[in-house]
């Protein structure tokens, strides 16, 4: 019982040491550069979207009614 109990100490050890090896291996330049992207109902915008009238109006309505305006400008750009 204690050899199994102490090889799953050790696989999980070298599980948690590997996703951190993994982290620290990413270049720091990549910090620098990331895009402020949402995503939601399965389509993902980033930056700020240029949107149309009909599609700002939509926002303006979803925002009314309780939705974040970060959500509903993803979603009236796509749906809308």
């Amino acid at each position: 019982m204690k050899r199994v109990m102490t090889g799953a100490l050790i696989a999980g050890f070298v599980g948690i040491a590997g996703v951190g090896s993994a982290t620290a291996a990413q270049p720091s330049h990549e910090q620098n550069t990331r895009r402020d992207c949402r995503t939601y109902s399965s389509v993902t915008e980033c930056g700020q979207p240029q949107l149309n009238e009909k599609q700002r109006a939509c926002v303006t309505s979803s925002v009314q009614q309780g939705m974040t305006e970060r959500r509903a400008v993803v979603e009236c750009k796509a749906f809308a």
